[in-house]
């Protein structure tokens, strides 16, 4: 009688710290979300999971009780060779190889089937538990560490993300938050279009269909303008400006006279700030002595966050088919997304993480 008494302290042991391990394996948000998402197992998890910390403290209530009256039982009733071997035996298997031991099955449905039990005893204890949690934080306030410390950790997990198995978040979503963490480093000298290959203006140039077709054809939007030598830049010719205007006169009358510049050894990010204080979208790329090296545009420093090139304006958002067309694929991924994603899948993985 006195081995089966201890046999079943010894399993109740067991199973407390099993479902403390399974419990904390499993995000309580991703826990809600298959829930809501109308899976019935996870509706049961979810009655206990919602109590958090109320739940592991009561976990951890029952792994200290059922533990110390099976060290007392077993020590009056049993020899020394076998208390002391039952109790080692003990102490390995729930303290030290079930926690390092990954989530079984059995371990997951003990977890399912016992939560309306641990949900109905947490409904009357939560608040006993909650005082109790609320005065071990209060003596310990240092809060749990993110195990970031720098700008790399984050890009870091970023990258990891993407290569998670059950990873939910838009691949391209993340490429833009990796993007738009490195491209303040990254200086304008690297991104600059050139000035060899920069598309100038005269500045007396007569405008007319040549000119134009001449420009539409460079799939540019703005242009700088020069007054003699291409080293002079004294504006910048808007093309949307250009359509507007009457097919007579010059370059002079229809361009904008202000001139921004950028230095190239400047970063990105200067250079973004720039653009958006002076709301000029084409900035003059200058050196240390002065001289003209080449433009940087919004675009190419919006490349560089979203990390892939942008078409300028001649994109398809004019299109009324294409864009229809556009949305009805999305429409199509995003059914084919969400039917792959089965609510009623019972197995939990420990490597789900928190969204």
């Amino acid at each position: 009688m006195n081995a089966i008494i201890d046999f079943i302290l010894a399993l109740l042991v067991v199973i407390s710290v099993s479902l403390q391990k399974t419990y904390s394996e499993i995000p309580v948000k991703e826990v809600k979300r298959r829930a809501r998402a109308g899976n019935k197992l996870y509706k049961n998890i979810y009655r206990a999971a919602s109590y958090g910390q109320s739940l592991r403290a009561l976990l951890w209530l029952f792994t200290v009780a059922f533990s110390a009256v099976f060290f007392v039982v077993v020590g009056r009733n049993a020899p020394t060779w076998f208390a002391f071997s039952a109790s080692a035996s003990l102490i390995w298997a729930a303290y030290v190889w079930l926690p390092n031991s990954p989530v079984s099955i059995l371990s997951q449905r003990i977890a399912v089937w016992s939560a309306p039990a641990l949900a109905l005893l947490l409904n009357h204890m939560h608040p006993f538990l909650h005082r109790i949690n609320s005065i071990f934080r209060g003596s310990n306030s240092i809060p749990i560490h993110t195990g970031l410390y720098e700008k790399v950790d984050l890009i870091n997990l970023l990258k990891q993300q993407q290569a998670q198995t059950d990873n939910r978040i838009d691949s391209a979503e993340l490429e833009i938050a990796i993007s738009a963490l490195n491209f303040g480093e990254q200086l304008v000298r690297k991104h600059l279009t050139p000035r060899r290959i920069v598309k100038t203006i005269k500045l007396d140039e007569s405008v007319g269909p040549i000119l134009m077709a001449e420009l539409h054809a460079s799939g540019h939007s703005r242009f700088p303008v020069h007054d003699g030598k291409k080293d002079n830049i004294v504006g910048t010719l808007y093309l949307r400006d250009l359509v507007s205007a009457k097919a007579t006169g010059t370059v002079k009358d229809i361009m904008k006279a202000n001139i921004s510049y950028v230095h190239e050894e400047q970063n990105l990010y200067d250079a973004l700030q720039s653009i958006i204080k002076t709301h000029h979208h084409l900035l003059v790329v200058v050196n240390s002595f002065e001289e003209y090296v080449g433009i940087i545009t919004l675009e190419d420093i919006m490349e560089q966050i979203v990390g892939k090139p942008i078409i300028d304006e001649f994109d398809q958002y004019q299109d009324l088919r294409a864009v229809a067309a556009r949305a009805a694929k999305l429409d199509l991924e995003e059914h084919q997304k969400t039917s792959a994603d089965d609510p009623e899948d019972v197995t939990i993985t420990s490597d789900e993480t928190t969204k």
